[in-house]
């Protein structure tokens, strides 16, 4: 809403000439309503734990006793975070409790704290998760290299796991588009969200999510899911990167030794052997590519 007509609909529900007022999340910008009394903030299970404590707070600001309503979907069994949040607004409900709301909302998401009272230096730079990455894949090249010897059996276990990530290039629209999510805070934690996914399952529920909130999937969000699925396909087979460009698809095979002598690198050169005008491969120093 512009900004006046915004004003006039607040002016006439603090003066009482509305009994109700339906808001978006909005409400939580500290706005003042000693006469508001009740709050009903539905799908209460998709907001964070700071917006609701902001929300709950609009009411209850007077002498007048104050009562917020969190609504969720019937039958829909809410995450561990979910309840977990939902449980923290319950039990820190009194007047100077937005400390407790505040630490138990870290406690939640996590702090990020590896060593100090706060993060500096690369931590700092990079933030906790990336800063986590880099850690991860340094050790993994020490037990590979360096020791080995010394991780020789955790090695031969996981080679499904050499291929970390598979990075997908293509020439598609694999985007959220604004006019589909017009919030950008909100189309960045779908991208987080798409990307902390781990199986079909769980993608299949994302979808409905979103066909649920915001209707149905547009043809670029569609590609977005499959190149999910795609890239689960390329890890599942030790590609390192897939290139889908110009309707052709290569798959860039990861660099190890060890996964060289797997059996799912076996079954693509079987594969490559029986159907050789499905496919098609390239050597050089660098990598070796397969496409089909």
């Amino acid at each position: 809403m512009e900004g006046s007509k915004l004003e006039r609909v607040m002016l006439k529900f603090i003066e009482g000439e509305y009994d109700v007022l339906v808001s978006t999340n909005i409400i939580e910008s500290g706005l003042d309503i000693p006469n508001a009394n009740t709050i009903i903030i539905n799908q209460a299970h998709l907001f964070g734990l700071s917006d609701l404590h902001q929300m709950r707070g609009r009411v209850g600001r007077s002498n007048k006793k104050a009562f917020c309503f969190l609504l969720t979907p019937q039958g829909k069994i809410l995450t561990a975070e979910s309840r977990k949040r939902l449980t923290a607004l319950e039990e820190f409900s009194e007047l100077g409790d937005g400390f407790k709301v505040a630490m138990r909302d870290l406690d939640i998401r996590g702090a990020g704290n590896l060593l100090g009272a706060e993060q500096s230096g690369f931590i700092s730079d990079l933030g906790f998760e990336t800063y986590h990455k880099i850690l991860d894949d340094a050790i993994a090249e020490l037990k590979e290299t360096e020791f080995k010897d010394l991780f020789a059996v955790e090695l031969a276990e996981k080679i499904k796991l050499i291929t970390q990530d598979c990075n997908i290039e293509t020439d598609l629209e694999i985007i959220i588009p604004d006019h589909y999510v017009s919030n950008i805070s909100e189309r960045l934690s779908l991208y987080t969200q798409i990307d902390n996914l781990k199986n079909e399952k769980e993608l299949f529920a994302f979808s409905s999510q979103l066909v649920d909130r915001f209707g149905v999937l547009p043809p670029s969000v569609e590609q977005l899911i499959n190149s999910v699925k795609l890239r689960w396909m390329g890890e599942e087979l030790g590609f390192e990167k897939i290139a889908l460009k110009n309707d052709s698809l290569k798959g860039y095979f990861v660099q190890h030794d060890e996964y060289f002598k797997s059996e799912v690198f076996g079954k693509i050169i079987s594969f490559a052997q029986a159907f050789p005008k499905k496919m098609h491969h390239e050597r050089n120093q660098r990598k070796t590519d397969a496409g089909h």
